[in-house]
């Protein structure tokens, strides 16, 4: 596929670098219940389920937690996180110039994100990303998160597009399987937060380098 009609991106992990502030968020949410930071790498491999599965990691990885705490604890992280969600994200090198050029392109462009619709909206907002996007889909509490197709389609749908049509860029095996999912093309930025080897991704569908708009 050269010329897709609509590209949807993934948020955290393919055009934004955002672990160090859910880094920051965790961390300070653990120091609130006594227990020690984790490191960016772990933090890292928890990213790309939503809040409450991040955080109920991290508390497993320090000792556990009943679900009482879990709820504690994910308020603490979501009231820090909502101050400090663009702190320190920053867009991966060359997603803004290929932004431009994809929309020069005339191609529409949509974000299908497992975070909540609203920070992913203010971030995009903070970052002058949003410009560039006609539709942007994130979590809702009543609707079932990826690699559940329904959120990707429904954005696709959205842009005004089928899903033959359109390509998925994510980092991760979550995105490559909602992709699946949903029977859309996929491209994978293999420099994001893909913490499972997706060994039936052929070289041709993955990229490193956002500078050359190679997706």
């Amino acid at each position: 596929m050269v010329d897709p009609k609509a590209i949807v991106f993934d948020l955290d992990g393919t055009l934004i670098h955002s672990a160090p502030d859910l880094q920051l968020a965790a961390n300070e949410a653990l120091k609130s219940i006594g227990r020690a930071p984790l490191d960016l790498p772990t933090i890292i491999s928890f990213i790309g389920n939503g809040a409450e599965i991040l955080v109920k990691r991290t508390l497993n990885m320090t000792g556990g937690a009943d679900s009482a705490l879990e709820q504690d604890v994910l308020r603490v992280f979501l009231e820090i996180y909502a101050k400090n969600m663009t702190t320190f994200t920053r867009p991966y090198p060359g997603v803004v110039a290929a932004l431009e050029t994809f929309r020069a392109k005339g191609i529409s462009l949509g974000i299908c994100t497992n975070k909540p619709t609203g920070p992913a909206r203010v971030i995009c907002e903070e970052l002058d990303l949003a410009q560039y996007f006609d539709v942007i889909v994130g979590a809702e509490p009543d609707q079932p998160k990826k690699p559940d197709p329904h959120s990707l389609l429904v954005c696709i749908k959205m842009l005004e597009c089928r899903p033959q049509d359109a390509l998925y860029v994510g980092d991760s095996e979550i995105d490559f399987h909602s992709a699946r999912n949903a029977s859309v093309a996929f491209r994978l930025y293999s420099e994001g937060y893909l913490n499972e080897p997706l060994p039936t991704l052929d070289s041709t569908d993955q990229f490193h380098d956002w500078t050359k708009h190679g997706i």
